[in-house]
């Protein structure tokens, strides 16, 4: 027996509060789902970007000296040389920071002198002659800096040094039309006016700060960091992270008591930190959307049920009529496909009127259209599995219930 039109529209439109109420349900979630859904999807992109680092394999700590005497060339040439000595470790240096770690420094260099000349932000690593290999960077144009070309920050050096190594994301910005290998041998200005030759090319490297847009635009200077306050990037051999963390540790704490030791951090966790406001905000936006279909799927199951009991003597006479269980669990689907239809067609406007606003006022990204058609497709059929239940019992009330009086 086919389904009759004619029947579901005249009930829908006895009950037409309720029927409105749950159009209007369904597609303020589609509405906020999809656009929840595409924000979650962009926020994962963004945590999954890569940082150019051999990430498995390194870990950092710092540490600080606090007696008068402290001397900080001495227990820095001191403490890489222990590093580098340990069982399982492959390089180590210091650094002033570590990507994606929400501190650092940040220049701006030129490719020419003059205030009126474009400048271009940049953040800065100091390394010393084993700050490649420590990061595990791909060199694609020049060479690595040499012993020669490190000298030390400290507290009273201010300028810079005449090397550079910039990423491939900085060099494209300097110079858009030159390919890497192009670049090395130019020349750079930072602050406006001390030069910098380019010796080197690295094809990826992340800045300490990934909520950013050009996160990729970083430089490495020759520089061995000495202070009072120093920290070092290790790198191990693969599988002996976990093992050489704790090893480093007591290592450097039983070599030098003049200092504090601070607990070291694998760059995993170093990246959970940096992507911690992308990860709290997918999984609040994951809760509430989880939250809302919920919801949406008991209004379902309530409307069906109530529009059940509400026409038992019918059911009862269709199935008096010869109506089949499955025709009875179809008039039900289809009445809710119905309502369902139209609130999914009026969330398909507001997920697109609500997306175009946030784009406006806070960047967010544009919703695609397959995830609308994703979207309607979903929330479509947790209309009829929730309405599933309701149905089914309607197909187990007998024929006999028309004879009754109600």
């Amino acid at each position: 027996m086919a389904v009759p039109a004619g029947p579901i529209l005249r009930a829908l439109a006895r009950r037409k509060i309720g029927a409105i109420l749950m159009a209007l349900q369904i597609a303020f979630t589609m509405a906020v789902a999809v656009n929840a859904w595409t924000i979650i999807a962009d926020r994962l992109r963004l945590m999954d970007r890569p940082s150019g680092l051999a990430e498995e394999e390194l870990f950092h700590l710092s540490l600080t000296g606090y007696t008068q005497n402290f001397d900080a060339r001495a227990a820095t040439n001191a403490d890489l040389a222990l590093l580098r000595g340990l069982p399982g470790v492959v390089a180590a240096t210091t650094v002033n920071t570590v990507p994606m770690s929400q501190r650092g420094w940040r220049m701006g260099l030129q490719t020419e002198v003059g205030a009126d000349r474009a400048v271009i932000s940049v953040a800065v690593y100091m390394v010393d002659d084993r700050g490649i290999d420590t990061f595990g960077l791909e060199l694609v144009a020049g060479r690595n800096f040499g012993p020669e070309d490190v000298r030390e920050r400290r507290a009273d050096v201010s300028d810079w040094p005449p090397t550079v190594i910039l990423s491939a994301a900085t060099a494209k910005a300097l110079w858009p039309d030159a390919s890497p290998l192009e670049v090395v041998g130019r020349t750079v200005f930072i602050r406006g006016h001390e030069p910098m030759t380019v010796v080197g090319v690295v094809a990826l490297l992340q800045s300490p700060w990934p909520p950013q847009t050009n996160i990729y635009r970083t430089m490495l200077v020759p520089e061995k960091v000495i202070r009072n306050s120093v920290r070092y990037l290790v790198r191990t051999e693969p599988g002996q992270l976990n093992e050489t963390m704790p090893r480093a540790e007591e290592a450097l704490a039983r070599a030098n008591p003049q200092r504090i030791v601070r607990a070291p951090e694998s760059m995993a966790e170093t990246r959970a930190f940096g992507y911690w406001l992308d990860s709290g905000l997918s999984v609040v936006l994951g809760v509430i959307m989880a939250a809302l279909l919920l919801v949406t799927s008991f209004g379902i199951v309530g409307l069906t049920s109530f529009s059940v009991r509400r026409r038992t003597k019918q059911i009862g006479t269709r199935r008096a009529l010869g109506a089949r269980r499955a025709d009875v669990l179809s008039y039900f689907l289809v009445e809710i496909s119905l309502v369902c239809a139209v609130g999914l067609l009026l969330g398909a406007v507001l997920a697109v009127g609500f997306n175009v606003l946030l784009v406006q006022t806070l960047q967010m990204p544009k919703v695609e259209w397959t995830v609308l058609l994703l979207g309607a497709i979903a929330l479509w059929l947790l209309g009829l599995l929730a309405a599933l239940g309701p149905a089914h019992r309607a197909t187990r009330v007998p024929p006999s219930v028309a004879t009754r009086t109600v």
